[in-house]
This record gives structure tokens, sequence and C-alpha cells, in this order.
């Protein structure tokens, strides 16, 4: 039955063996599921169901490959709405938590705000990236917070990046991590970390300042938010934040490029109009 390959699938035929699963079939299955998902949806269901046929095929099963030539179908993405808070918010979130003499997920936040670091990066600093003298912190690895912990890679190679960082993170952090191990992660414990700790200590904050509750990633879109907003180039926000080319930053802020964009076209009429 199609219950060992997907509960989605489960659902649409509850009653199909794999065994007699054709090509035809197949298609009529994958158009059912792209007619209430997007294509990238039904594309990850195909991958995961084609990964349990193709095993049925080892096995003896069934004797045909039946995804072969599968047409992708689906719904067209909506636009997607980032949450960021503006700059005033972030002043308050900021002035709203509670920095203490040792590492927690209040001074997790404030750095993650002042970096726009992926929170699995943000995870895997040590006192050792910091360069107080040049104000600059490294960024070289991720930590696995989703499996058994440890080091890994960043996302891509141009994750692997240096940035600036203001005069306030020196001085904080150059205290907090006094006779911290130089080589063991700042935010890192004995217990498993889990994303959605972190962001329900952000969302109480937010809560607690009356601003719109984000996500430990939104505060990553408020950094990129704020610094295209006060007119940083697309390539040195790209950079800072890791991104592989400029194309993703564009994708990832259309909006408010195009915003920034209107501002331009009416400064550029004033500024010929006065000629």
């Amino acid at each position: 039955m199609l219950r060992e390959m997907n509960k989605s699938s489960l659902l649409l035929a509850p009653d199909l063996k794999i065994s007699e699963l054709t090509r035809t079939m197949y298609q009529q299955l994958l158009n059912d599921y792209a007619q209430y998902h997007e294509r990238q949806t039904t594309l990850d269901f195909h991958h995961q169901l084609k990964g349990a046929v193709l095993d049925a095929v080892d096995e003896g099963l069934i004797e045909r490959d039946p995804t072969r030539k599968a047409i992708i179908k689906g719904k067209t993405p909506g636009i997607k709405k980032i949450k960021y808070l503006n700059q005033f918010e972030l002043h308050m979130l900021i002035a709203g938590l509670d920095i203490k003499d040792e590492p927690n997920w209040d001074w997790f936040i404030l750095l993650v705000a002042k970096t726009g670091m992926r929170f699995s990066e943000a995870l895997a600093i040590t006192p050792a990236d910091f360069d107080f003298s040049r104000q600059t912190l490294s960024i070289s690895k991720t930590w696995d917070y989703k499996g058994e912990g440890g080091f890994m890679p960043t996302k891509n190679h141009s994750s692997v990046r240096k940035i600036q960082i203001d005069w306030q993170i020196v001085v904080k952090f150059s205290e907090l991590v006094k006779g911290l191990p130089e080589d063991k992660p700042i935010f890192v414990g004995e217990s498993k970390i889990y994303n959605s700790t972190v962001n329900n200590v952000l969302a109480r904050h937010c809560q607690a300042c009356g601003i719109s509750v984000i996500s430990i990633h939104g505060l990553r879109h408020t950094h990129a938010s704020l610094l295209l907003f006060a007119g940083v180039s697309i390539a040195s926000v790209a950079r800072r934040l890791g991104h592989a080319s400029m194309t993703t930053t564009q994708k990832t802020y259309l909006h408010i490029i195009q915003e920034l964009e209107n501002k331009d076209v009416d400064l550029v009429m004033r500024t010929l109009s006065g000629l």
C-alpha cells in the first residue's frame, strides 16, 4: 500500500496498492496533489514518493518505475510577506532585553539583531570568532542543533565571511566572553537547543514591548531591511548576510527594493526639475 510512502498519498489514494501503480495513475496522483499545493511543494512530494517507488523496484515488487517522466504542476506561489521590525520597534526590543552577566538568549537575540546571522551560525559563534580590536566577527561554521550537535560547515561558500560589528557589541561582548573557553560556542550548553525555545523568548519580548511578534529569522530580515532603507548597497547587504549572490538578496527583499526605487524616482524628478 502507499501507506509506507507518504501520509498525503494515503489521503489521495487510500486503496491504491504500489504493485498496481502505473504511470497514468501516478500522474493523476500528482495532479490531484498539485491542485492544492505550490509547484515546489508538489516537487518535494514527488521526490519523496519516487524514493519509495524506486525501493519497490529494487525489491522486485514492481517491474518499472511509474514515476519516470512525471509532469510536475502546482499552484502559482503566493506573495510571501516577510515579517520584520522597523527601526523604532527594534530599538524598543533591544532596550527591553535582559542583558545579564552570563550568556542567555537575550544576548543571543541582541547578537542576531546586530549582525543578521542565521540561527545556526549564531549558535556556533565562539569567543575566538571576535576580533574586538578590528571590530570584526568571523562567521565560518554552523551548529548542528537539529541533529546531535557539533560544528558543521556553513550553508554555502559565500556564507563564510567576516563582518564589521558596532562599538556597542564590542564593549558588551568583550566583557561577556572574558573567561569563557575560546573554542566553545557561547550559547550552547549541555541541553539540546530548539529553534522554538528562542522564538518563544523573542515572542515574549515583542509582546511585552507591544510590537509585532517576529521569529529569530525575522530578526535577520529586520537587519537586512534596516540596512537597505539606510541606503546600504544590495551588494554589501548580500555579503553581510552570506548570500550566494545578489540575486538571492534581490528576490528576498524585492518589496523593499521596489519601495526604495519609488523614492529614487521622486529624488530624480526633484533633481531634474531644479536644473
